[in-house]
């Protein structure tokens, strides 16, 4: 199965539930109006799409609709589209990483999908041929560096651990140490699992900041944050509160397959202004792909 196949299989909860709401708009309305233009925006703050978000796109709606003067259910369509396809085209998916090493830091709460998606880009990047250290910084949950490790082996790419408790700053020290010795070309850093009312753990991940500055002040460095689809709006107030402490430069976006919430992709990257650089459709190792965003509004509407 293609990935686009395995996108669409894994949004057809969130592709039913948006499309019936809009087939139910069209289909009480025999002209394109005010009244059905409050109705689409229902639909989209009940996709999970977001207040501020929703509005937007139908203030965009009502200028093209009257712009274009636009009729037709069909054209309609297209044309919600295509200002859904600007919000989410902010910025190119790809990731930069053209010094060596190049840095790859990963933040997020716990449950959300963070060490699966380590070992997925880890994997991505060296089928590209690239040289793959893997940091375990999550030294605070119990059992994170094993499970870790079991995916840099599927990966087949070195890890970098200590034991359970160990300043996870140091960890990331020897990391970068390592990954200069063995001339690696990506390091990536997992960290502990933080919520934004545990300040010691956003106070660690300060300290993690300060030593990649430190030691690798030339680097090229991406701050994924992965997010979990069925999360829902919470997901939005996680990148807020993780935005107070780091940099985030791309959002990976996990268990989309299992979701019919997956609208929340616009509502993030309209509200943060940051892209979205992998989409998770699956649990094996080649399950996640770039961020497409003509494949993801294809696949939903």
């Amino acid at each position: 199965m293609g990935f686009f196949d395995k996108l669409k299989n894994g949004l057809g909860k969130t592709k039913n539930s948006i499309n019936e709401k809009l087939t139910d708009v069209f289909s009480s309305f025999r002209k394109v109006d005010e009244d059905m233009l409050e109705e689409l925006e229902e639909v989209l703050i009940t996709s999970d799409i977001g207040m501020e978000t929703s509005v937007e796109i139908i203030d965009k709606l009502r200028s093209k609709i009257k712009r274009e003067r636009i009729e037709s259910e069909e054209d309609v369509r297209k044309a919600l589209k295509e200002i859904m396809k600007e919000i989410l085209d902010i910025e190119e998916p790809k990731l930069k990483l053209d010094t060596k090493p190049s840095i790859i830091l990963v933040v997020g709460v716990n449950g959300v999908g963070k060490t699966t998606s380590i070992g997925k880009i880890a994997n991505r990047l060296a089928k590209d041929g690239k040289k793959v250290v893997l940091a375990a910084a999550d030294t605070f949950r119990a059992a994170a560096v094993e499970q870790l490790e079991i995916w840099s082996n599927r990966a087949n790419v070195e890890l970098v651990k200590k034991t359970e408790g160990t300043d996870p700053a140091s960890v990331v020290f020897d990391a970068i140490t390592r990954s200069k010795e063995t001339n690696a070309d990506v390091l990536i850093c997992d960290t502990a699992g933080r919520l934004h009312n545990k300040k010691y753990l956003m106070d660690e991940l300060l300290k993690i900041d300060k030593v990649i500055k430190r030691e690798l002040p030339e680097a090229d460095k991406e701050v994924l944050i992965v997010l979990d689809a069925e999360t829902g709006q919470n997901a939005i107030l996680q990148v807020k509160a993780f935005k107070e402490t780091t940099d985030i430069t791309g959002i990976v976006l996990t268990k989309l397959d299992g979701t019919a919430k997956g609208g929340v992709v616009l509502g993030i990257v309209a509200e943060n202004k940051i892209p979205v650089k992998f989409i998770g459709v699956g649990e094996q190792i080649d399950d996640m792909e770039v961020f497409n965003s003509s494949e993801f509004l294809d696949a939903i509407i």
